[in-house]
């Protein structure tokens, strides 16, 4: 750069970086407000009466989730839609799961508990779980929710209607989390719209498409989409067994669906920095399909594209205050400083866009930090337990973690 005795070659592609760095990052923030905008489910009118549709199952797989299963049913049987029945598979759980569910549901006639089982050789204990409450529910559509989310009043009718609306055969949600603690809202949200982002809405949602998604945390399926891939059976030994369970019945001619609705659901992921760290781990190379590069370039992305201008900035100022150097000149640190706010224009937002106090925002760097951390730790892991499931190369394999 000037002042460091460079050719001029090197200050114009310095420059050209910090442009495209500039650019990238005003997009981005101002970019966030309309995530989505083409997909989002509207929350309901309120008054609105729900619609008259068919049953819906809602099918909980729970293991080890007696801190969490109780405001769930509790949202569950809450819901405004007129016919619906859930049912708990209880996986085999140590921790009193089956009476917190029992205690939450008051007696409630549409409740169903389940004792899970053993899963056969080659299923993983949630596909099996699932598969499990599939086969004892009576609807005809079937609603996948995850035991540590708790849907809104109206969510169930509004999918409904979605799905009926545009003939879909499965429609999944993006919802909000529930962040308490410090490492929740710092690495959350980072690791979070990491995946989002990376999600492209238009082509998930275009029928024909080979891009398929869907978030776990609550699916909608018809049972004629379910049962034409044999159900759970599609993706019984799969730790990312919602997107391939997306991919599966959009290959077969179901037209799938994917929405932006914070206002339907919130889910409390994880509750502390060991078990975000787990639990991302697990899942994110898996999610790029275990392709190296793509698992590089990742790293790459958010070392050069995020963490980059704040490592000069830093070495700049101390190298000037401490070494009593007289370069970078001050027009380049002037230029990294504007492209690091920028950076905490953009976390702010999404804290906002998400209902949250964008006072967090200062973090955005850590956790950035992070998320390079979790990239490699998840390429790196060949083999990774949850709770208490071993899974080698995406897949549920007998045995105990080795």
């Amino acid at each position: 750069m000037t002042g460091w005795g460079e050719p001029w070659l090197s200050d114009l592609l310095a420059g050209g970086y910090l442009g495209l760095l500039t650019l990238m990052w005003a997009l981005l923030a101002l970019g966030v407000p309309r995530y989505g905008a083409r997909w989002r489910l509207p929350a309901p009118v309120p008054g609105a009466p729900p619609p008259a549709g068919p049953r819906v199952s809602v099918c909980v797989p729970a293991r080890d989730e007696a801190a969490n299963i109780g405001a769930c049913v509790r949202a569950v049987l809450a819901s405004d839609y007129p016919d619906l029945e859930l049912i708990v598979v209880d996986d085999r759980s140590s921790d009193g799961t089956s009476d917190a569910a029992r205690a939450a549901a008051a007696g409630d006639p549409r409740f169903h508990l389940t004792a899970g089982s053993e899963p056969p050789a080659g299923w993983s204990g949630k596909a099996w779980a699932c598969a499990r409450a599939a086969g004892e529910a009576s609807g005809a559509l079937l609603l996948f929710v995850d035991a540590d989310v708790r849907v809104h009043p109206g969510a169930i009718s509004a999918l409904v209607r979605a799905r009926a609306a545009e003939g879909l055969g499965l429609l999944s949600l993006f919802g909000r989390w529930q962040l308490v603690s410090f490492w929740e809202r710092a690495l959350i949200p980072t690791v979070g719209w990491f995946i989002r982002g990376a999600v492209d809405l238009d082509r998930v949602n275009k029928p024909g498409a080979e891009e398929a998604f869907a978030n776990g945390q609550l699916i909608l399926l018809t049972r004629e989409a379910y049962e034409s891939v044999d159900g759970h059976g599609a993706v019984k030994d799969q730790i990312l067994d919602d997107v391939r369970l997306a991919a599966a019945v959009k290959r077969r001619g179901h037209a799938t669906g994917l929405r932006v609705a914070p206002w339907a659901f919130e889910v409390r992921l994880y509750r502390s920095l060991s078990e975000i760290l787990n639990g991302y781990t697990k899942n994110l190379y898996e999610g790029m399909g275990r392709r190296p590069a793509l698992g590089m370039g990742a790293v790459l992305f958010v070392l050069v594209g995020t963490l980059a201008p704040y490592l000069g900035l830093a070495g700049g100022l101390v190298g000037r205050a401490a070494l009593g150097w007289s370069v970078p000149a001050t027009g380049w640190l002037a230029w990294m400083a504007a492209i690091c706010a920028l950076q905490l224009l953009f976390r702010a937002r999404v804290e906002a866009f998400d209902g949250r106090s964008p006072g967090i925002a200062w973090v955005h760097p850590v956790s950035n930090l992070l998320l390079v951390w979790i990239l490699i730790r998840s390429m790196g892991r060949v083999e990774v337990e949850w709770k208490g499931r071993r899974f080698v190369d995406g897949r549920a394999t007998a045995g105990p973690p080795g």
